[in-house]
Protein backbone atom coordinates (compact mmCIF):
# COMPACT_ATOMS: atom_id res chain seq x y z
CA UNK A 1 0.00 0.00 0.00
CA UNK A 2 1.21 3.32 -1.16
CA UNK A 3 1.84 6.10 1.79
CA UNK A 4 -0.18 8.30 -0.05
CA UNK A 5 -3.73 6.79 -0.37
CA UNK A 6 -3.00 4.79 2.76
CA UNK A 7 -3.36 8.16 4.31
CA UNK A 8 -6.29 9.47 2.49
CA UNK A 9 -7.76 6.40 2.98
CA UNK A 10 -7.79 6.61 7.06
CA UNK A 11 -8.78 10.27 6.08
CA UNK A 12 -11.63 9.19 3.94
CA UNK A 13 -12.85 5.88 5.10
CA UNK A 14 -15.28 5.89 2.46
CA UNK A 15 -13.32 6.22 -0.32
CA UNK A 16 -15.17 7.52 -3.47
CA UNK A 17 -13.38 9.58 -5.62
CA UNK A 18 -14.58 11.51 -8.48
CA UNK A 19 -11.93 12.26 -11.11
CA UNK A 20 -12.06 14.40 -14.23
CA UNK A 21 -9.84 14.19 -17.38
CA UNK A 22 -9.42 10.87 -16.44
CA UNK A 23 -9.17 8.64 -19.48
CA UNK A 24 -4.86 9.29 -19.66
CA UNK A 25 -2.13 11.58 -17.96
CA UNK A 26 -2.02 13.03 -14.85
CA UNK A 27 -5.92 11.91 -14.14
CA UNK A 28 -5.23 8.07 -15.22
CA UNK A 29 -2.44 7.56 -12.92
CA UNK A 30 -4.13 8.82 -9.90
CA UNK A 31 -6.90 6.93 -10.23
CA UNK A 32 -4.48 4.11 -11.09
CA UNK A 33 -3.45 4.44 -7.50
CA UNK A 34 -6.92 4.82 -5.92
CA UNK A 35 -7.92 1.79 -7.32
CA UNK A 36 -5.56 -0.45 -5.79
CA UNK A 37 -6.11 0.56 -2.48
CA UNK A 38 -9.75 -0.37 -3.18
CA UNK A 39 -11.31 3.24 -3.63
CA UNK A 40 -14.37 3.78 -5.68
CA UNK A 41 -13.90 5.56 -8.60
CA UNK A 42 -16.47 7.91 -10.92
CA UNK A 43 -14.40 8.91 -13.92
CA UNK A 44 -15.20 11.06 -16.35
CA UNK A 45 -13.26 12.37 -19.67
CA UNK A 46 -14.53 14.02 -23.65
CA UNK A 47 -12.89 11.24 -25.04
CA UNK A 48 -15.40 8.24 -25.39
CA UNK A 49 -13.14 5.81 -26.61
CA UNK A 50 -10.44 6.01 -24.04
CA UNK A 51 -12.53 6.08 -21.64
CA UNK A 52 -14.35 2.89 -22.31
CA UNK A 53 -10.84 1.42 -22.62
CA UNK A 54 -9.81 2.30 -18.95
CA UNK A 55 -13.59 1.86 -17.44
CA UNK A 56 -13.07 -1.84 -18.97
CA UNK A 57 -9.28 -2.36 -17.74
CA UNK A 58 -10.33 -1.10 -13.78
CA UNK A 59 -13.07 -3.46 -14.06
CA UNK A 60 -11.20 -6.43 -15.84
CA UNK A 61 -8.92 -6.10 -12.18
CA UNK A 62 -12.05 -6.02 -9.77
CA UNK A 63 -11.55 -2.39 -9.30
CA UNK A 64 -15.55 -0.27 -8.48
CA UNK A 65 -15.79 2.03 -11.58
CA UNK A 66 -18.64 4.10 -13.22
CA UNK A 67 -17.16 6.26 -16.47
CA UNK A 68 -18.93 8.36 -17.85
CA UNK A 69 -18.00 11.02 -20.55
CA UNK A 70 -18.72 14.73 -20.22
CA UNK A 71 -17.51 17.96 -21.00
CA UNK A 72 -16.69 20.11 -17.69
CA UNK A 73 -17.81 23.45 -19.61
CA UNK A 74 -21.05 21.82 -19.59
CA UNK A 75 -22.19 23.22 -15.94
CA UNK A 76 -25.53 21.39 -15.73
CA UNK A 77 -23.92 17.88 -17.07
CA UNK A 78 -21.09 18.26 -14.83
CA UNK A 79 -23.79 18.84 -11.84
CA UNK A 80 -26.04 16.26 -13.06
CA UNK A 81 -23.00 13.69 -13.05
CA UNK A 82 -21.95 14.15 -9.68
CA UNK A 83 -25.28 14.41 -8.31
CA UNK A 84 -25.39 10.73 -9.77
CA UNK A 85 -22.05 9.73 -8.54
CA UNK A 86 -23.43 10.50 -5.18
CA UNK A 87 -26.44 8.59 -5.21
CA UNK A 88 -24.45 5.92 -6.37
CA UNK A 89 -21.57 5.84 -4.37
CA UNK A 90 -23.10 7.28 -1.15
CA UNK A 91 -20.72 10.50 -1.31
CA UNK A 92 -17.73 11.97 -2.51
CA UNK A 93 -15.04 11.89 -0.52
CA UNK A 94 -12.26 12.88 -2.77
CA UNK A 95 -12.72 15.63 -6.07
CA UNK A 96 -9.42 15.10 -8.73
CA UNK A 97 -9.81 17.76 -11.37
CA UNK A 98 -7.37 17.42 -14.32
CA UNK A 99 -9.47 18.10 -17.56
CA UNK A 100 -7.22 20.73 -19.33
CA UNK A 101 -5.92 21.83 -22.54
CA UNK A 102 -3.46 24.41 -23.76
CA UNK A 103 -2.82 26.81 -26.33
CA UNK A 104 0.94 27.65 -27.74
CA UNK A 105 2.02 30.71 -30.10
CA UNK A 106 2.38 34.47 -29.66
CA UNK A 107 -0.39 36.60 -28.11
CA UNK A 108 -1.05 38.54 -31.22
CA UNK A 109 -1.73 35.31 -32.92
CA UNK A 110 -4.24 33.36 -30.48
CA UNK A 111 -8.12 34.34 -31.34
CA UNK A 112 -10.22 35.49 -29.14
CA UNK A 113 -12.02 32.36 -29.71
CA UNK A 114 -8.66 29.82 -29.07
CA UNK A 115 -8.75 32.04 -25.80
CA UNK A 116 -12.45 31.14 -24.63
CA UNK A 117 -11.75 27.91 -25.68
CA UNK A 118 -8.84 27.53 -23.05
CA UNK A 119 -10.52 29.33 -20.44
CA UNK A 120 -13.77 27.64 -20.40
CA UNK A 121 -12.31 24.47 -20.05
CA UNK A 122 -9.41 25.08 -17.92
CA UNK A 123 -10.86 27.81 -15.69
CA UNK A 124 -14.73 27.41 -15.75
CA UNK A 125 -14.71 23.51 -16.07
CA UNK A 126 -12.41 23.51 -13.06
CA UNK A 127 -15.24 25.74 -11.65
CA UNK A 128 -17.96 23.11 -12.67
CA UNK A 129 -16.68 20.60 -11.11
CA UNK A 130 -15.57 22.38 -7.85
CA UNK A 131 -19.15 24.13 -7.76
CA UNK A 132 -20.90 20.60 -7.96
CA UNK A 133 -18.60 18.62 -5.64
CA UNK A 134 -18.38 21.31 -2.86
CA UNK A 135 -22.49 21.24 -2.59
CA UNK A 136 -22.55 17.77 -1.70
CA UNK A 137 -19.19 17.92 0.32
CA UNK A 138 -19.91 21.39 2.52
CA UNK A 139 -23.44 19.63 3.51
CA UNK A 140 -21.82 15.94 5.02
CA UNK A 141 -18.76 15.61 6.24
CA UNK A 142 -16.47 17.84 4.16
CA UNK A 143 -13.85 16.54 1.73
CA UNK A 144 -10.93 16.87 -0.31
CA UNK A 145 -10.48 18.78 -3.36
CA UNK A 146 -7.10 18.66 -6.06
CA UNK A 147 -6.93 20.96 -8.59
CA UNK A 148 -4.49 21.12 -11.14
CA UNK A 149 -2.52 24.14 -12.18
CA UNK A 150 0.76 24.15 -13.45
CA UNK A 151 4.51 25.86 -12.71
CA UNK A 152 3.05 28.00 -15.96
CA UNK A 153 1.25 29.66 -13.15
CA UNK A 154 3.86 31.33 -12.43
CA UNK A 155 6.68 31.11 -14.75
CA UNK A 156 4.72 32.52 -17.11
CA UNK A 157 7.16 31.97 -20.06
CA UNK A 158 6.18 33.40 -23.76
CA UNK A 159 4.55 32.29 -26.52
CA UNK A 160 1.77 30.67 -23.64
CA UNK A 161 -0.06 33.80 -22.38
CA UNK A 162 -3.32 32.13 -22.64
CA UNK A 163 -2.76 28.83 -21.01
CA UNK A 164 -0.46 30.66 -18.43
CA UNK A 165 -3.13 33.38 -17.84
CA UNK A 166 -5.79 29.79 -17.41
CA UNK A 167 -3.45 28.12 -14.61
CA UNK A 168 -2.86 31.33 -12.71
CA UNK A 169 -6.54 31.95 -12.60
CA UNK A 170 -6.87 28.11 -11.36
CA UNK A 171 -4.54 28.83 -8.74
CA UNK A 172 -6.35 32.30 -7.60
CA UNK A 173 -9.75 30.11 -7.88
CA UNK A 174 -8.35 27.50 -5.51
CA UNK A 175 -6.96 30.04 -2.66
CA UNK A 176 -10.33 31.35 -2.87
CA UNK A 177 -12.31 28.50 -1.98
CA UNK A 178 -9.95 27.27 0.54
CA UNK A 179 -10.70 30.51 2.49
CA UNK A 180 -14.66 29.91 1.88
CA UNK A 181 -15.32 26.13 2.69
CA UNK A 182 -12.61 25.59 5.14
CA UNK A 183 -15.32 25.79 8.18
CA UNK A 184 -17.21 23.68 5.91
CA UNK A 185 -14.37 20.89 6.58
CA UNK A 186 -14.05 21.13 2.67
CA UNK A 187 -9.62 21.06 2.06
CA UNK A 188 -8.53 21.86 -1.58
CA UNK A 189 -5.14 21.76 -2.87
CA UNK A 190 -3.86 23.22 -6.03
CA UNK A 191 -1.07 21.26 -7.56
CA UNK A 192 1.69 22.79 -9.98
CA UNK A 193 3.28 20.38 -11.76
CA UNK A 194 6.18 21.10 -14.25
CA UNK A 195 6.71 19.22 -17.58
CA UNK A 196 5.93 15.12 -18.07
CA UNK A 197 4.62 13.11 -20.32
CA UNK A 198 1.44 13.16 -20.71
CA UNK A 199 -1.39 13.99 -23.55
CA UNK A 200 -1.64 16.97 -23.03
CA UNK A 201 -0.46 18.51 -26.60
CA UNK A 202 -2.37 15.98 -28.86
CA UNK A 203 -5.40 18.62 -27.94
CA UNK A 204 -3.35 21.53 -27.74
CA UNK A 205 -3.93 24.31 -30.69
CA UNK A 206 -1.59 27.02 -31.63
CA UNK A 207 1.92 28.07 -33.01
CA UNK A 208 3.44 24.36 -34.41
CA UNK A 209 6.64 25.64 -33.49
CA UNK A 210 6.16 26.30 -30.03
CA UNK A 211 4.43 23.19 -29.68
CA UNK A 212 6.90 21.28 -31.06
CA UNK A 213 9.19 22.84 -28.55
CA UNK A 214 6.63 22.20 -25.65
CA UNK A 215 7.08 18.21 -26.79
CA UNK A 216 10.88 18.32 -26.47
CA UNK A 217 11.13 19.69 -23.17
CA UNK A 218 8.18 16.99 -21.79
CA UNK A 219 10.17 14.40 -23.35
CA UNK A 220 13.33 15.89 -21.92
CA UNK A 221 11.98 15.96 -18.06
CA UNK A 222 11.82 12.36 -17.93
CA UNK A 223 9.06 12.52 -15.81
CA UNK A 224 6.15 10.38 -15.48
CA UNK A 225 2.15 10.89 -15.11
CA UNK A 226 2.79 8.25 -11.97
CA UNK A 227 5.40 9.37 -10.20
CA UNK A 228 3.45 12.86 -10.60
CA UNK A 229 0.63 11.59 -8.94
CA UNK A 230 2.16 9.59 -6.43
CA UNK A 231 3.92 12.69 -4.83
CA UNK A 232 0.59 15.25 -5.23
CA UNK A 233 -1.52 12.47 -3.84
CA UNK A 234 1.36 12.36 -0.57
CA UNK A 235 1.50 15.93 -0.48
CA UNK A 236 -2.75 16.12 -0.41
CA UNK A 237 -2.93 13.57 2.03
CA UNK A 238 -0.05 15.20 4.43
CA UNK A 239 -2.33 18.34 4.40
CA UNK A 240 -0.30 20.41 2.00
CA UNK A 241 -2.35 23.21 0.15
CA UNK A 242 0.16 24.02 -2.56
CA UNK A 243 2.30 21.29 -4.63
CA UNK A 244 5.12 22.38 -6.84
CA UNK A 245 6.68 19.44 -8.88
CA UNK A 246 9.80 18.55 -9.31
CA UNK A 247 11.71 20.26 -6.33
CA UNK A 248 13.51 22.33 -8.60
CA UNK A 249 10.41 24.75 -8.95
CA UNK A 250 10.03 24.97 -6.01
CA UNK A 251 12.98 27.10 -6.03
CA UNK A 252 10.93 29.35 -8.37
CA UNK A 253 8.13 29.40 -6.24
CA UNK A 254 9.40 30.81 -3.68
CA UNK A 255 11.88 33.46 -5.39
CA UNK A 256 8.79 35.24 -7.21
CA UNK A 257 6.67 36.99 -4.67
CA UNK A 258 10.67 38.20 -3.42
CA UNK A 259 11.67 39.81 -6.03
CA UNK A 260 9.35 39.67 -8.99
CA UNK A 261 11.11 41.99 -11.15
CA UNK A 262 14.22 39.94 -10.81
CA UNK A 263 12.65 36.90 -11.17
CA UNK A 264 10.92 38.48 -14.84
CA UNK A 265 14.67 39.42 -15.99
CA UNK A 266 15.78 35.86 -14.68
CA UNK A 267 13.20 33.68 -16.11
CA UNK A 268 14.20 33.49 -20.06
CA UNK A 269 17.70 32.29 -19.35
CA UNK A 270 15.69 29.47 -16.90
CA UNK A 271 13.51 28.46 -19.23
CA UNK A 272 16.27 28.03 -22.31
CA UNK A 273 18.07 25.96 -19.68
Amino acid sequence: MTSSTHNLSQRFPGKRAFITGAASGLGLACAEILAREGWQLVLTDVDAARLDLVALSFARDGAQVIAAVCDVREAAAVSALVDSAVASCGGIDLAIHCAGVALAGPFHGNSAEEWQWVFDINVHGVANSCRAVIRHMARGKGGLIINIASVASFCTGSQMAAYNASKAAVVALSESLMQEYADYGVKVVVAMPGFFRTRLLESARGQEKTLQAAARLIEKSGLEAAEVAEQMLSAAARGRTHFVYPAKYGWFWRLKPLMPQYFQKLLPRLLRR
